[in-house]
């Protein structure tokens, strides 16, 4: 992909200005601030704590469950795969987590892990779900109680939808798209710098994924998610493939991009991991002059 010429790029940033998903903070919004989250949990939204749960013992906003990374994702044939629906129904069933719940996710963890529940329920058809940008400090800062003591659980019923199969896309999908290149379709490598110059998915661009936070971990506005990747020449009319290790990294950018506006994204969940243990797959090596930006200017 070929960044944008320096007009073209500031013309479709007025064009986007006044359109697509509104800001974090906003009702519509996947992603919002903490201020935006208590006004929810007014109305009825549940905090999901997606800590590891002895962290969650340790501290925990007030009233908010538990559902952790290990939760939500088999170990088998790789680590971090999406798990199995009735898995996801029997979790959120027993944490209180209905098909009719709003969820609002949060982690301590760069967003990673919350963005990693919010993609494992849209798959499995579950809208009713967002992430609270700057996870436990920002809900903190914001006035949220902090507690360690483990919160009530009224069990609810939660049911499954059949999986999105457009959010997710298996090795022999990103092979075929190694093989032989779509026109249009950008892989993502959302792991660092370093990681990706001792090897990657050939063809891919190295974007990390920590260039959509601001450095305390929140989420940066959309318009500077837009520019980031329109800064590479990734449009709305592009199919993007994202991956890292194990595509926990790679959901926190899969939201990012989902709530800037983009739709035709896949998630490679297999990710590194599964690439490299296959001899069978091409590895590239890049070269320094050829590795992109990992950050944008924007500050």
């Amino acid at each position: 992909m070929r960044s944008l010429p320096a007009l073209a790029l500031v013309a479709l940033t007025l064009i986007l200005a006044g359109c697509g998903p509104r800001a974090a903070g906003e009702k519509n919004a996947d992603i919002v601030d903490a201020e935006q989250a208590l006004e929810l949990v007014r109305d009825g939204a549940l905090l999901v704590d997606v800590q590891d749960f002895l962290r969650y013992n340790r501290a925990h906003i007030a009233g908010a469950v538990n559902v952790s990374r290990a939760d939500i994702v088999i170990n088998y044939p790789v680590p971090g795969l999406v798990a199995p629906p009735e898995q996801i129904e029997e979790v959120m069933s027993d944490r209180g987590i209905g098909s009719d719940t709003l969820v609002l996710a949060y982690d301590a963890n760069a967003n990673m892990d919350a963005a990693r529940l919010w993609w494992t329920l849209k798959y499995y058809g579950h809208d009713s779900v967002k992430v609270v940008s700057g996870g436990l400090d920002a809900l903190e800062a914001a006035g949220a109680e902090i507690t360690s003591e483990v919160s009530a659980v009224v069990p609810a019923v939660f049911k499954a939808s059949a999986p999105r199969s457009e959010m997710l896309i298996d090795m022999a999908g990103v092979r075929e798209q190694v093989e032989d290149p779509e026109p249009g379709t950008v892989l993502i490598d959302v792991r660092s710098l370093d990681e990706y110059t001792e090897g990657t998915i050939p063809g891919s661009i190295c974007l990390d994924y920590t260039g959509n936070n601001y450095p305390d971990g929140t989420y940066r506005p959309v318009q500077h998610i837009r520019i980031r990747y329109l800064e590479e020449g990734i449009d709305y009319n592009d199919s993007v493939i994202v991956y890292c290790v194990t595509s926990m990294r790679a959901a926190q950018t899969y939201l990012a991009l989902y709530n800037a506006g983009y739709r035709d994204i896949k998630l490679y969940d297999g990710g590194w991991i599964e690439w490299s243990a296959d001899p069978e797959n091409p590895v590239q090596t890049p070269e320094e002059a050829t590795i992109r930006a990992t950050t944008s200017d924007i500050s």
